[in-house]
């Protein structure tokens, strides 16, 4: 979830309570600091499911027909709640007041601003069903594309551009980006595909379309000047995970979990940890 989403969560709840995951004993479905929001009809965020989330819900409702601010709840995650984690969760509820709300949404903000960038180039099938997934993942989501029709497509919120040369987009990119490549145009395509493989810094790049279609791009890059190192690193076809599914929505599901591997491991291989949200944070407020 992005600081805007939770913006538009907390803009249709002026009253909410937000709860947050403060200790935690042995095992967890969630780490110390997750946080969700419980208002009167709607939730924003989880701290795991399952019958701990649902008894903190529960008692956050309370707390708002009772006019009450805050509570503590202890819970064992044993048999006793039908939960089989075995552990023990301490669980803070607040009152989310003009401050915690500010506070929240600064927080997600700075977290938005360091997730790594995917580039989603073309909103046709394959690219808006990708970019609803991609905008519930811990990434700074955008897609580009050169038809203005196409853009009006997406589903609010998510990230657009419609711009003449998408190309030069890939070459302004932050080190470490994911390029995804779903255009109408083949050539357009190789354009993209040339100008992030060159760069040799991305974490993915992929390209719909078939073996034929990554032979073709193969000599046409080679004989650009493109070296068989660089190459290698192209996904062609995207998410094909051995099922030869072309469906858009199954290629789309695909790509999204194949783009996430792959920025995982770049981020496991550069040592870095994944930045928290409020689906999984470790900071708490």
């Amino acid at each position: 979830m992005t600081s805007y989403q939770l913006a538009t969560f907390l803009a249709a709840n002026p009253a909410a309570i937000a709860c947050e995951l403060t200790s935690v004993r042995g095992s967890s479905p969630r780490e110390a600091g997750t946080f969700m929001l419980v208002g009167p009809r709607d939730n924003f965020g989880t701290i795991g499911g399952g019958a701990l989330e649902y008894m903190v819900i529960d008692h956050a409702r309370r707390l708002l027909s009772q006019g009450r601010g805050e509570g503590v709840m202890d819970v064992p995650l044993g048999p006793e709640i039908g939960q089989c984690c075995g552990g023990r969760v301490e669980v803070l509820l607040r009152f989310a007041d003009a401050d915690l709300r500010a506070e929240l949404v600064e927080r997600l903000a700075a977290e938005d601003a360091g997730a790594p960038h995917v580039y989603v180039f073309g909103a046709g099938h394959v690219g808006r069903v990708l970019a609803q997934i991609m905008a519930l993942m811990p990434v700074r989501l955008e897609v580009i594309d050169t038809r203005r029709d196409e853009l009006g497509l997406l589903p609010p919120g998510v990230a657009q551009r419609l711009v003449a040369m998408p190309e030069a987009v890939v070459r302004a990119a932050p080190a470490g980006s994911a390029f995804v490549i779903v255009t109408h145009d083949h050539a357009l395509d190789f354009l993209i595909a040339d100008e992030a493989l060159r760069r040799g810094d991305a974490a993915y790049v992929g390209m719909v379309g078939s073996k034929s279609k990554r032979a073709k791009f193969s000599n046409w890059f080679l004989g650009q000047g493109g070296t068989g190192e660089a190459l290698d690193k192209l996904i062609l076809p995207i998410g094909a995970q051995g099922l030869g599914d072309k469906r858009p929505a199954v290629i789309a599901a695909l790509a999204a979990a194949e783009i996430m591997v792959h920025i995982g491991e770049r981020e496991a291989s550069a040592g870095q940890v994944s930045a928290p949200s409020e689906l999984g944070v470790a900071s708490g407020f």
